[in-house]
């Protein structure tokens, strides 16, 4: 089951790394990282208020909420803002195959941190991921789509880079606080509440909460958003919970990290985009290489 989660999140990521741009060209990143996470809380809490009969687990323990607010703070507002201005800058497409070097940062993290040794075949499995994000990423400076803006196409990687880094860290610090048998909606609901609490405060006392409400007036975008909100923030997060308690870290990160395949096909159709067969080939090499890191 909890391989079935991970693939499923990844599903869901794709789908709305896929609604979350046309919104945000319309609101900025900010704002709609503001936004889903208000929505995403409401589909949560109503959840959890069906399932357990409460809206909040009160009966956690004082380090679960910190393990897994500080998890949803790192992870859902600092992470998800960096992945959604590279939506901006540099489209779904690139954006999510960066992302899938957020097992690769966990990796290292734990190497560096915890003092977990790295294996050989997980040296190579880095490399391989490295290259073939290497790969797709040069082909945008060095081939004929060269974008006219080099410094906005650094910025979208530079934040994509911070988006998986944020959620690395995320799901290691969520893996502390779902410790024993604690219910996978519990766990979403306390890092849904204490990371929209952490915003929204920040939003009250900038000053930007009117600005902020000013992006649901448009129909189109609130729609987008209430989609996007249901399937990434809710479905997917949630998932993403599952799958990383009932199966190892590494497993469920990898299988989390195919959606660059599923949005090769997206960015044709929908965005538009000429994908090459560069391209094609530098994505499947990057997700092998999580495959040599975590499965062998």
């Amino acid at each position: 089951m909890g391989e079935i989660a991970a693939i499923i999140t990844s599903i869901c990521w794709s789908i709305s790394s896929v609604t979350f741009p046309f919104a945000g060209q319309k609101i900025g990143a900010m704002v709609l990282n503001r936004l889903r996470l208000a929505l995403a809380i409401v589909w949560t809490l109503l959840m959890h208020l069906a399932l357990t009969g409460q809206l909040l687990p009160t009966q956690a323990g004082l380090d679960r909420w910190l393990w897994l607010g500080l998890s949803g703070v790192v992870g859902l507002v600092l992470g998800d803002l960096f992945l959604y201005q590279a939506y901006l800058n540099i489209g779904p497409r690139i954006s999510t195959l960066i992302m899938s070097l957020a097992p690769v940062i966990s990796a290292i993290l734990a190497w560096l941190f915890l003092h977990e040794v790295l294996r050989l075949p997980q040296i190579i499995g880095i490399l391989v991921t490295l290259g073939g994000v290497a790969v797709v990423i040069l082909e945008r400076v060095q081939g004929k789509n060269t974008p006219v803006d080099q410094k906005r196409y650094l910025v979208g990687v530079l934040s994509a880079v911070g988006g998986a880094t944020g959620q690395a860290l995320g799901l290691i610090l969520a893996k502390q606080g779902l410790s024993g048998d604690f219910p996978s909606i519990s766990g979403l609901a306390i890092r849904m509440f204490v990371s929209t609490l952490v915003l929204w405060a920040v939003t009250l006392i900038s000053w930007q909460a009117r600005t902020t409400l000013q992006g649901i007036r448009s129909r189109s975008t609130l729609g987008l958003m209430l989609g996007g909100s249901l399937v990434g923030p809710f479905i997917g997060v949630w998932l993403s919970i599952v799958s990383i308690q009932l199966a190892p870290v590494g497993v469920a990160s990898t299988l989390m990290s195919l959606s660059p395949i599923f949005l090769i096909p997206a960015g044709v159709w929908i965005f538009h985009e000429h994908v090459s067969l560069r391209a094609i080939i530098g994505t499947i090499v990057s997700v092998c290489g999580i495959v040599i890191l975590f499965l062998l």
